[in-house]
């Protein structure tokens, strides 16, 4: 047994430090970073910070980032949920291969939309706009919303449905008022999915985008400074402010993650 907890907490140290060792950086100066190793900042400083949200360059990309991003949460849940609903409840001829069909859509690298996509979006004036990226990526998002959802809907007897249909409940009311807190583990987590690929997915956010849309990318820093030379405290901040919207997230969704990696497909 202590063999046991020594081997997990050493493997959760190997794991945790280097997350440490960015925050470590991004609150250490670069005369610091440079000249000598230290594992806690001698001089604390949050200059990297103060710059990160002083500078328009990276707080336009930060809002950028996430309106793009819940914008792709919201239309996929709304896109996913009667769908995932549909194969749960009703089989009809070829419906396993149609959701085959979508799931491989999943699988699909998103390097090969790029050009079909970019040539669109200037035909439809969506380039370089939130709406163009949100919709974009839910070219992936709602098949695996579609695939985890349908998991936990197909689990929840039929007869709820039938039952509540019988005692005079309208579709929508039932789903708003019986369903849908059924569901609501499932919606968590397809919800959590959803915004990490969202949130991480740079090929698509960056060809589909200029000054206007940009996002959150640490490569755009990395570009900026090829000049004058990277500074590894500003990168630190920026890879530790990325980090923060998905822990808010697993924050506030916590309960239904809990309850929903237990169920359904996940």
């Amino acid at each position: 047994m202590k063999k046991r907890i020594i081997f997990l907490v050493c493997f959760y140290i190997l794991l945790m430090f280097p997350i440490y060792w960015m925050i470590v950086n991004s609150l250490k100066t670069e005369n610091e970073i440079f000249t000598m190793t230290t594992f806690f900042p001698k001089e604390i400083t949050f200059a990297n910070y103060i710059e990160i949200f002083t500078n328009p360059i990276w707080t336009d990309s930060l809002i950028n980032s996430i309106i793009y991003v819940c914008l792709n949460v919201v239309i996929t849940l709304l896109a996913a949920i009667p769908g995932a609903y549909a194969f749960s409840r009703w089989k009809f001829r070829g419906s396993n291969h149609l959701f085959f069909w979508l799931l491989t859509n999943r699988m699909a690298p998103a390097a090969i939309f790029m050009i079909p996509f970019t040539e669109l979006y200037f035909t439809l004036k969506l380039f370089d706009t939130h709406l163009g990226v949100a919709l974009a990526h839910c070219l992936f998002n709602i098949p695996l919303a579609v695939w985890i959802l349908e998991g936990f809907m197909s689990a929840i007897p039929k007869e709820i449905d039938e039952t509540a249909f019988i005692d005079g409940f309208s579709f929508f009311r039932f789903f708003r008022k019986v369903f849908f807190p059924l569901i609501a583990p499932g919606i968590g987590v397809a919800a959590f999915f959803v915004f990490t690929f969202s949130w991480v997915e740079m090929i698509i956010a960056k060809t589909l985008t200029g000054p206007l849309a940009k996002p959150m990318v640490v490569t755009i820093a990395v570009a900026q400074q090829a000049v004058e030379g990277t500074r590894w405290g500003l990168m630190s901040a920026l890879t530790v402010v990325m980090i923060l919207p998905g822990i808010f997230v697993v924050y506030f969704v916590r309960h239904y993650l809990a309850k929903g990696f237990s169920l359904g497909r996940v």
